[in-house]
């Protein structure tokens, strides 16, 4: 008799950019953000209204895609970053600002989290910069939590975290980041002019923008270990009850 092959869905997932525009003395109107969302299909043996996630910033819900009972994906638009500044006050490179990102499960099964950020510079022109190194945008993660950052995944530009505790239908995961910080040394470098005898010193990155991308990706716990295999092509071990994971 041929065994009957297991499938799964392949994730709940939605991508969120962040963006802020590096104005060095700037004020907070100089701090902007957008939204975009992606979904895959899911198969059929797991109904897509089973799976929800939301992305929480500083412990409010900032995005989130679910599925209500007749399978139809409903998205909560907003925007990253509106509080990172007070009233009036001045961007400053070295400063660390508070940025606590979360993962909570809004659907009503018990699931294992992923979370890939991606970081990246822009010219004014909004052109991609190469020669700005992403480590100069600093999130500084939380790994004694549950979190883990998974090593061979990483690069300079992505950091992938993989929360190894299964997440209860409405519980939310610890914070895996607690704040962010641009280097000051991206201040340092500054181009001079002369006009008419006059000296004027610029920022050489002054209108450039920093932006964070979020992939929050959401798997089943039940057959774990085949369901993460075949929705994000890892390798994992899990306990007998399902409840924790780790990479292998």
């Amino acid at each position: 008799m041929k065994k009957k092959k297991k499938s799964f869905p392949k994730k709940s997932a939605l991508l969120l950019t962040a963006s802020a525009l590096l104005l060095i003395g700037s004020t907070v109107g100089s701090t902007r953000a957008a939204l975009t969302y992606y979904s895959e299909n899911y198969s059929a043996q797991i109904e897509m209204q089973n799976i929800g996630v939301s992305l929480l910033e500083n412990g409010d819900v900032v995005s989130s895609q679910d599925f209500t009972s007749k399978n139809q994906k409903e998205v909560k638009d907003g925007e990253l970053l509106t509080g990172l500044l007070g009233k009036d006050e001045k961007f400053a490179p070295g400063k660390k600002y508070k940025e606590e990102l979360s993962v909570q499960n809004s659907g009503n099964i018990d699931t294992f989290v992923r979370v890939i950020l991606t970081k990246s510079w822009q010219n004014k022109e909004g052109k991609k910069n190469t020669t700005l190194s992403p480590d100069l945008i600093e999130l500084n993660f939380l790994t004694a939590n549950g979190w883990v950052v998974a090593d061979q995944q990483t690069t300079d530009e992505r950091t992938v975290l993989y929360y190894t505790k299964a997440v209860k239908a409405g519980d939310t995961t610890p914070a895996l980041s607690d704040t962010l910080r641009i280097d000051p040394k991206i201040a340092t470098d500054v181009e001079k002019t002369v006009k008419d005898n006059t000296i004027t010193y610029t920022y050489k990155y002054g209108n450039y923008t920093f932006h964070i991308d979020a992939e929050v990706d959401a798997v089943q716990t039940h057959n774990a270990k085949d369901a993460i295999k075949s929705a994000w092509g890892v390798d994992v071990n899990v306990s007998d009850d399902e409840t924790t994971m780790s990479l292998q």
